[in-house]
């Protein structure tokens, strides 16, 4: 009878701390079946698929994780390729579509023979769902209110549109950028590490971070977002252009600087880009892809009853459209970073693409 009292406690908190994570469990399931879905794909994928926890988010009564994943070459010379998701917590749709590429990839791993020999030129990482505290919420921002898009120590050069482009005044209010006395947002913070650790001293490295927005075209931004000035390689940002529409002349992607838009304050790529850039080795090229949500809610317009239906497709055939037609997109731009001595422009060339980028992008400014 002693013995069983002794064990009869232990029982019991192991019995509570059971039933806590179950709970937890049926609440991811509920509010975040996106990170369900990854942590399924993670612990069944092969073991050249490498995945970490970057940092914990403390949400309510939950510590919600955020993945990191890489795949493909260990060489520090490898050029690299990072995609993001997930960063507003409402666009759910920009992790899905990080996730539905990293499904297919691992698919094909298990028999693709010339994915095994791209991957072993290039390395990829990928943070799908970059802000599970606000998926969990159902919130743009972080759980602390902080839009991590608006939250970097970068200030816009020209009046930036009211609110939109970022505001101090309260994290109630929408595109709240954060104190900066307090530095980058723990989420940020980890993405910080994870691009410090990788891209400086790499030949050439890109990003793509996925979004979804108002608007009636797919768009892709590149920096800059806080001034109407060109970026400093926007050469290299003309030439990838150029393959993009030599090779998939039919796609319906805009190309522009975010600035052609409106100016914001605290742009995380305007940061990453200028600190990358100041190490001067490389080349470094970070996109947005904007999804164009006003068509979904044309299409459906008792999606605006939703919260979420502002910003991603609900209607089942819909979504699935938009999860393969990104695909083409993100298998170019691994390829790209592979082939990037055969179409990076130097000399005369890069002097040419720079007055073309600056005639298409910049002659109003």
């Amino acid at each position: 009878m002693a013995e069983l009292k002794d064990i009869t406690p232990h029982l019991s908190v192991a019995a509570e701390q059971a039933q806590r994570d179950g709970r937890q469990r049926r609440q991811l399931r509920t509010f975040i079946p996106e990170l369900v879905q990854l942590e399924r794909m993670l612990a069944e994928a092969p073991d050249s698929v490498r995945t970490r926890v970057v940092t914990r988010v403390q949400v309510r009564d939950l510590t919600l994780p955020v993945y990191r994943t890489d795949l493909g070459s260990d060489s520090p010379d490898a050029p690299v390729v990072l995609f993001v998701g997930g960063v507003h917590g409402l666009e759910r749709i920009g992790s899905q579509v990080v996730m539905a590429w990293l499904a297919s990839v691992i698919a094909r791993l298990r028999w693709d023979a010339q994915l095994q020999d791209l991957l072993s030129k290039v390395r990829i990482t990928l943070l799908p769902i970059l802000n599970p505290g606000g998926m969990y919420l159902n919130q743009r921002a972080n759980p602390g209110g902080v839009d991590l898009m608006r939250n970097s120590p970068i200030a816009a050069q020209g009046r930036s549109t009211f609110m939109l482009g970022g505001q101090r005044l309260s994290p109630r209010l929408p595109w709240y950028t954060g104190d900066p006395e307090q530095g980058m947002e723990p989420e940020n913070q980890a993405l910080s590490r994870v691009i410090e650790e990788l891209l400086p001293g790499r030949p050439f490295s890109l990003a793509l971070d996925c979004h979804s927005g108002f608007g009636w075209q797919d768009q892709i931004w590149f920096p800059y977002a806080y001034r109407r000035r060109p970026m400093r390689r926007i050469d290299s940002v003309m030439a990838l252009k150029l393959i993009w529409e030599q090779s998939y002349p039919n796609h319906n992607y805009v190309f522009e600087p975010q600035s052609a838009h409106y100016l914001t304050h605290g742009d995380l790529w305007d940061y990453f880009y200028k600190q990358i850039n100041r190490k001067g080795q490389g080349t470094f090229i970070p996109l947005t892809l904007e999804m164009g949500s006003w068509r979904w809610v044309r299409k459906r317009p008792r999606q605006l009853l939703r919260l979420d239906g502002f910003f991603n497709p609900l209607a089942p055939h819909r979504h699935q459209r938009v999860l393969r037609s990104h695909l083409v997109l993100m298998d170019f731009l691994v390829q790209a970073a592979v082939s990037h001595e055969h179409w990076l422009p130097t000399g005369d060339q890069s002097v040419l693409l720079r007055e073309a980028a600056m005639m298409h992008w910049y002659r109003e400014a």
